[in-house]
């Protein structure tokens, strides 16, 4: 049986691989502590699954229009004036499986065989993967931790040319969690706002920040950059809703247009009663999920705290989302019983399979001096695998 050549333009993801392997483990009976999910621990708020209760026995249970229904897109296009005091007409929404299905609209949409585009690092896992999977070149655009894992607009404007196509600007970021305020967006749109390019702004964590932080995109700034710009976001991390699979796109209508048409013979519409719930999430005041934010607040605060009192760790305050991402590049070099580490994939298989602790290597977002660990687990979890990434390390021999 022959496999298409385009396959070999993608690699398979190190989070859910990483994923499957610890939870292989717990089933054959041992006590993994889990730093890899990326969603929340939490139950989806119960307004949220009574509208689904409610679209099943009202028989909402068909299909619906491939792009979304009226209720959702009416929804989504209110919280974006609310949130944003941007205005988008039903034209300018689709509806979808997931923002990760957005996204890959997007790309096979916008993207070809001699295009670049340009994906800050450390980036989410699938950026480049499903910009490779069109044709189009991943121009990979390294960030630094001094910087606090952000754009340099300097370094942004020399990475530009004639072939760039497309931009990531991701805010909260995973994996590191930072954000953008306004006047660094400003910073970067005086780059771009002249540039023949599509602008991505993935926004899927947009409600969950910390100390204050106010949350822009940067398709707020000016109707040129607005014109530009896509804006990802979706139901899924900041209602717990991950399971839901709805995710939407804000953009020009000739954008939605042709990522409609891919998705008609694709998956066509999402489900149809997920779309029912996602419209009393999007109504929702952030009071409902304040407790959540909360919890997460207190529990990034912790493990930051823990992480810096390990030698050969270093660890920055991220903005937002629900990752920390330590520096761990004190330990290449040493080993344990003659196993070098040697980089951050040495270093996590290293602490999955001796000390049974699941982390992602950095190299899996563009940035191998370090580790994500997602702290949506409880207090207990994250106290016992801090002591045993602590003990892993200490067992490193020079």
């Amino acid at each position: 049986m022959k496999i298409s050549k385009r396959m070999s333009l993608i690699r398979p993801s190190v989070t859910l691989a990483i994923t499957a392997k610890a939870k292989a483990m717990k089933a054959d009976g041992i006590d993994v502590i889990g730093f890899g999910a990326g969603e929340p621990d939490f139950d989806t708020p119960d307004i949220i699954k009574k509208a689904a209760e409610d679209a099943i026995d009202r028989g909402y249970t068909k299909y619906t229009a491939v792009s979304g229904i009226p209720e959702l897109k009416d929804a989504i296009i209110s919280k974006l004036d609310r949130d944003h005091g941007l205005e988008y007409a039903r034209e300018n929404i689709l509806v979808s499986c997931g923002a990760k299905h957005s996204l890959y609209n997007l790309t096979q949409a916008l993207f070809e065989e001699g295009d670049e585009v340009i994906i800050p690092a450390p980036y989410w896992v699938s950026y480049p993967e499903q910009v490779a999977f069109t044709g189009a070149k991943p121009v990979i655009l390294p960030t630094s931790e001094a910087n606090g894992f952000k754009i340099n607009p300097e370094e942004l404007k020399a990475a530009i040319n004639e072939n760039t196509r497309g931009i990531f600007i991701n805010s909260p970021s995973n994996p590191s969690g930072a954000a953008y305020s306004k006047d660094e967006l400003q910073s970067i749109a005086n780059v771009l706002e002249d540039k023949e390019l599509t602008i991505i702004s993935d926004d899927i964590y947009e409600k969950i920040v910390y100390d204050g932080f106010k949350f822009h995109n940067i398709a707020e700034l000016s109707e040129k950059i607005k014109a530009k710009t896509v804006l990802v976001n979706g139901v899924s991390k900041a209602y717990s809703m991950t399971g839901w699979r709805i995710g939407y796109i804000a953009a020009p209508k000739e954008i939605v247009s042709a990522c409609s048409m891919l998705q008609s013979q694709s998956t066509s519409n999402p489900t149809s009663i997920a779309q029912y719930a996602a419209v009393a999430a999007l109504g929702c005041p952030d009071s409902v999920i304040g407790d959540m934010v909360e919890q997460f607040d207190i529990r990034r605060k912790h493990i930051i705290e823990a992480l810096n009192d390990i030698d050969g760790v270093a660890c920055t305050t991220p903005n937002g989302a629900f990752y920390v991402f330590p520096d761990i590049s004190a330990v290449f070099g040493k080993n344990y019983n003659g196993r070098v580490i040697k980089n951050s994939l040495d270093f996590s298989d290293y602490l999955l399979e001796e000390m049974n602790i699941a982390v992602v290597p950095g190299s899996a977002f563009g940035s191998d001096n370090n580790i994500r660990l997602s702290y949506v687990t409880s207090m207990e979890n994250i106290d016992k695998g801090i002591t045993r990434l602590r003990d892993g390390i200490a067992r490193l021999k020079a």
